[in-house]
């Protein structure tokens, strides 16, 4: 994977389209699974709703979700949430399914050296192949600072979370988010998401994954001559087989505006 993002492009229009897209999604969705047989999922072994398997031990809090799921193949998936432990505080966890059977989930190894402040939890989920997956999430520092990690599967084990390289010289205000993460093929990824910079404005990331090693994370070339208006993130990022990835987000402008951009590696 190139680790170089062109310079973002505003198609016209796009902030709107995408508005009037999401807007009606909800609907169209219903009606389109509506028909759907869940229960003849191969074996039954997913077509009927259940609890997830060693979820009931972590979540002593009583408050937990899985926010992203990602399958290569029938019966292959990874996903990933958060829970509250029996002190209240914030956690995330894993969960995979192989061969149609659901594992146990497991915190996020490594994120509780991480999240001294309580409140974690796994945002996005990318599989490239059954067993190897890549996620990214959120947690509060011992300083009450919002930050961004990222964690890695490789041949079904969950590795040790890290903080997302180079974010901790990029969130100088403390509130980073990561909203996108997308593999193809395995070991190779993209991600992104935004954070505060030290003027307390809002900015967007991108960072990439290369056979396995993350590297570090970059203000998206080119937003900073579009931000004027300080509120900016990378919504969703998309990698082809080849290992070459397209970002987009969004921007506010000098009057103020929410404006749309797309970035592409080279």
């Amino acid at each position: 994977m190139r680790s170089l993002i062109r310079r973002a492009a505003v198609p016209a229009g796009l902030a709107l389209a995408a508005a009037v897209a999401l807007a009606g999604a909800a609907p169209a969705l219903a009606a389109a699974g509506a028909g759907a047989a869940w229960a003849a999922a191969p074996a039954g072994t997913s077509g009927t709703a259940r609890a997830v398997p060693g979820l009931a031990a972590l979540n002593q809090g009583g408050s937990a979700a899985i926010n992203s799921v990602s399958c290569t193949s029938p019966g292959n998936c990874s996903a990933g949430g958060y829970y509250q432990d029996n002190s209240g505080h914030g956690q995330a966890f894993v969960v995979s399914e192989v061969h149609g059977a659901w594992g146990t989930a497991e915190q996020v190894p490594g994120l509780a050296a991480l999240n001294r402040g309580g409140s974690a939890g796994i945002g996005p989920v990318s599989c490239a192949s059954a067993g190897n997956c890549s996620a990214a999430g959120g947690y509060r520092d011992s300083s009450g600072r919002f930050q961004v990690f990222v964690v890695s599967q490789v041949h079904g084990t969950w590795g040790t979370a890290e903080q997302v390289p180079g974010t901790a010289a990029l969130n100088q205000g403390g509130n980073a988010s990561t909203n996108s993460v997308s593999c193809a093929p395995a070991g190779t990824c993209g991600a992104g998401g935004g954070y505060t910079d030290g003027s307390g404005n809002g900015q967007a990331f991108v960072v990439s994954q290369v056979h396995g090693t993350w590297g570090t994370a970059e203000q998206v070339p080119g937003t900073a001559a579009l931000n004027r208006g300080g509120n900016a993130s990378t919504n969703s990022v998309s990698c082809a087989p080849a290992g070459t990835c397209v970002a987009g987000g969004y921007y506010t402008d000098g009057s103020g505006h929410l404006q749309a951009f797309v970035a592409g590696q080279r």
